[in-house]
């Protein structure tokens, strides 16, 4: 039996799902409807691969406009809508139900607009994270945030998770790089937020869109916030004894008041899984590993270099590795990329996405070990360590039901653990079906119900990516809470 709990599918939709295919055949050509058994299989997970429900049908909008047009449709028809940008989130963000209609962003990824003097980009939802930044580093300017999965993930997938990545530690996440957006509403209205600029006149309804998982319609257009490439940057290797000495170095370099770029963690198991696939030179005699990244001109780097240096030695770091070229820097961050697929070809896992303060980064890497150890399995931790984004991966087989509850239940226990010492349930991946049921741990019952009439304000009908974010007897909580 799995842990995660859905509704089951109303059986009036299901009864009438040629009447609904039929509509929305007549919105979109052929080639943008997807209704055979087959073809709907590839829409019936994400990367949280463990849970699959095969979709009503599937319809891949090309513009707003047709967009606009099905949502209003499946409006009127009472049809639920899951959005779906590529599939990566790894919170079962983009699982659908049976009796719901996927509505996939990938035939919208057509770039339209570039303002270098506003540095600004335009795109359609479904352009890559990567495509945004390729498009414009000739030009010397790139998209800041940067998720393991840029190469795949889509623009539209990244707001509504609140997407981060590596360089998210000086440049912030999605929500810090979004100027505006176009979004269509459950009922098919076409509604503009912010604009060309960095802020926006008027209630901040962009910031309350991003990071809302679907819940408050589709977006399918946004303005990207262009940032000027540095002078240079530049990677470090540190290894350390041990997982503890290098979260306490972390801790100690963000205590001081040093911001590099990036401040990557990996733990031994997590080093020999990726040099193993990427052969990128890291320390193997090390406990753990820190990728540290500065950016600026040689003497900006040089200075901050030397104080992180400094800081290191007091917590008895054994190899200190600056890289020395470009390609010795696409390799040190391949390996750091390519964590979760490298790792996925050692064992399945669940990757946990909870965000502590940093000063608590070594007792909960302790405890971490502890309770992965308490349910006999093992844990690759790889994480954005300088803002405390913890992904411990929680190794199992998926193809044994009893190691399946072992792992979401150990999973579970470290997600508490993060809440418990002040931090929170996510910090880039969402909550999606994942933490849902975890929602009450960092939430009261008021809090739960005020997001949840803001929800409704959206979609009255949670019609919307409904059975996310909120536990499933949400509603007649907020209806309840509303009286």
């Amino acid at each position: 039996m799995t842990a995660i709990a859905f509704p089951k599918p109303d059986p009036a939709i299901l009864a009438r799902r040629d009447e609904i295919i039929a509509g929305l055949a007549a919105l979109v050509p052929p080639e943008c409807l997807v209704t055979s058994e087959d073809e709907r299989r590839a829409f019936e997970t994400d990367a949280l691969t463990a849970y699959r429900r095969l979709p009503l049908a599937v319809v891949l909008p090309r513009t707003t406009e047709e967009t606009s047009k099905v949502m209003a449709f499946l409006h009127g028809a009472g049809v639920k809508v899951v959005a779906r940008g590529a599939g990566t989130s790894l919170a079962g963000g983009a699982i659908p139900q049976e009796d719901a209609v996927v509505v996939g962003l990938s035939k919208m990824s057509k770039i339209l607009g570039v303002d270098f003097a506003d540095r600004s980009m335009r795109v359609q939802a479904g352009v890559t994270n990567l495509a945004i930044s390729n498009a414009v580093a000739a030009d010397g300017f790139f998209y800041a945030p940067d998720p393991s999965s840029q190469l795949a993930c889509t623009i539209g997938g990244n707001i509504g998770m609140n997407s981060g990545g590596a360089h998210c530690l000086k440049y912030g996440v999605t929500t810090n790089n979004i100027l505006g957006a176009r979004m269509v509403l459950a009922d098919g209205a076409i509604v503009e937020m912010g604009g060309d600029w960095l802020d926006s006149g008027g209630l901040d309804f962009l910031g309350l869109v991003i990071g809302s998982e679907g819940q408050l319609g589709i977006v399918t257009e946004a303005t990207v916030r262009l940032l000027r490439q540095a002078e240079g940057a530049r990677p470090v290797l540190f290894g350390f004894p041990t997982s503890e000495a290098a979260g306490a170095c972390v801790a100690d370099i963000i205590g001081n008041g040093i911001i590099p770029v990036a401040i990557e963690f990996m733990d031994k198991l997590a080093i020999e899984i990726c040099e193993a696939f990427a052969h990128a030179g890291y320390p193997l005699d090390a406990g753990a590993l820190l990728i540290v990244e500065v950016e600026g001109s040689e003497t900006e780097m040089d200075a901050q270099l030397q104080r992180i240096v400094e800081i290191a030695q007091r917590h008895g770091v054994s190899t200190v590795r600056e890289s020395k070229s470009a390609m010795e820097t696409a390799a040190i961050w391949k390996g750091r990329k390519s964590a979760f697929g490298a790792t996925g070809r050692v064992a399945d896992y669940i990757c946990m996405d909870g965000t502590v303060p940093t000063s608590q980064l070594c007792h909960v890497l302790e405890k971490t070990d502890e309770i992965v150890k308490h349910y006999g399995l093992r844990v690759a931790n790889v994480f954005h360590a300088g803002d405390g984004n913890m992904h411990p991966l929680v190794m199992y087989n998926v193809n044994d039901p009893a190691e399946q509850e072992k792992a979401e239940a150990a999973g579970m226990d470290i997600l508490k653990l993060c809440v418990d010492v002040g931090g929170c349930l996510t910090g880039e991946h969402g909550v999606g079906i994942e933490k849902r049921d975890l929602m009450r741990h960092q939430f009261s019952e008021a809090d739960l119900a005020q997001q949840m009439r803001v929800r409704a304000a959206f979609d009255e009908g949670w019609l919307l990516n409904p059975a996310k974010v909120f536990p499933l007897d949400g509603r007649t909580i907020a209806a309840t809470s509303a009286r």
